[in-house]
């Protein structure tokens, strides 16, 4: 088969998990469910979904299960022209079809629907779907979950009261903590800190979440992405990393001792200074950076990764991947959403699940591992940073 298998505007090809590289992959070994989530009705989840799976060969790959109803799939499909979007309606999972699209109905009545509008109705029935499909997800019913995005604003409720998908997956699977892991290829940030405010994060800088980060990090670099000696990356908190301690001392009393206590059991350098870090491209000798804060590691991975990243939520039982944005609501039901981070974000579910399988598969025959000893002596990356002028 020869040609790009999805439109893809964007993707370069040099993407690893693209479906540019599957054309040239066999068929996988085990067809996952994945569940689909609808996101802020009002929001281009719809359209991100139906532009995602119109070419009908995505089958070959999953077996997709769309949490949603089919009034909202049709309200959608008729504002994109010329689209092959064909499905089966269910409501019990039991009786998903391994050979097309399944919308499982999580509601009946009639919403309305305003493209564009931050509405009560349309974080409520996003809370609908993300409730059932994440329900099912823990109950193994499906293989993965791809979630579209929602406002924080209007799903909060006595019966959500989360700041986003990643604290509520966090509490429903009963975990003690979770890594925001961003993904764009082999360009990976984890976040010790997500949703707080700037005039809190330095609060969140301690020992005992910088070790647990690093911890569920490495494990799923290992598990979910195949790398066996992964290295990690660790950014200062402050501007030049503290400069030994002259402009802030987290770095010398928290992140430098964690980061000592974290390489007796894996790879992992710093901290380096972020800004340098980035900006000479230091990110590649390493499978893995951990910031210190959402912006600090958002802003260049949004930057480098141009539309072609994905969220993945690291330390749970379950695969969950998301696209890198949110409803964009200013373009909503026009016909004018790239699908592009949604499809790799169905793409690296598929490929994790895939991992996850070969990696249970491996354990089976374990090789002989490399000891904590050995890892306690790896010395740090040297990176040269040329001093700024103050």
């Amino acid at each position: 088969m020869q040609g790009i298998l999805f439109p893809l505007p964007h993707i370069q090809l040099s993407f690893v998990n693209s479906p540019l590289q599957v054309l040239s992959m066999n068929a996988p070994q085990q067809k996952p469910v994945i569940g689909i989530t609808i996101g802020d009705l009002n929001g281009i989840g719809t359209e991100l979904i139906i532009k995602t799976f119109s070419d009908q060969r995505i089958l070959e790959w999953c077996t997709p299960v769309i949490f949603a109803s089919n009034k909202v799939i049709n309200f959608y499909r008729k504002s994109i022209p010329d689209v092959n979007f064909n499905y089966q309606s269910l409501k019990e999972l039991n009786r998903i079809s391994h050979r097309q699209i399944n919308i499982f109905n999580c509601w009946e009545e009639e919403v309305s629907i305003t493209p564009g509008q931050l509405t009560e109705t349309g974080g409520k029935y996003a809370v609908k779907s993300l409730l059932a499909a994440a329900q099912a997800l823990k109950e193994q019913k499906i293989n993965g979950l791809v979630t579209a995005p929602i406002h924080k604003k209007n799903t909060q409720s006595a019966e959500f009261n989360f700041t986003g998908h990643t604290p509520f997956l966090r509490h429903l699977f009963n975990v003690n903590d979770v890594a925001m892991l961003m993904v764009a290829d082999n360009f990976r940030v984890a976040l010790l800190s997500e949703h707080v405010p700037v005039s809190e994060a330095a609060q969140h800088v301690t020992r005992e979440n910088i070790l647990s980060k690093l911890n569920i990090v490495n494990n799923s670099l290992i598990k979910d992405f195949g790398i066996e000696k992964p290295k990690i990356a660790v950014l200062g908190l402050n501007p030049h990393a503290g400069d030994e301690g002259l402009i802030g001392k987290e770095e010398e009393e928290i992140i430098k001792p964690a980061i000592k206590e974290a390489k007796h059991n894996m790879l992992v350098m710093g901290p380096y200074p972020a800004d340098g870090f980035f900006a000479r491209r230091h990110y590649t000798k390493f499978d893995a950076v951990l910031a210190m804060y959402h912006d600090q590691g958002l802003i260049p991975f949004k930057s480098l990764a141009i539309g072609e990243g994905i969220n993945y939520t690291a330390g749970l039982p379950a695969i969950r991947t998301s696209p890198d944005h949110g409803t964009a609501f200013d373009i909503a039901g026009k016909n004018k959403a790239d699908h592009t981070s949604f499809l790799a974000a169905v793409f690296e579910c598929i490929d994790i699940f895939n991992r996850r399988m070969g990696y249970i598969q491996s354990r089976r025959n374990p090789v002989k591992k490399v000891t904590p000893a050995i890892l306690a002596n790896v010395e740090d990356e040297k990176i040269e940073d040329t001093p700024e002028e103050s």
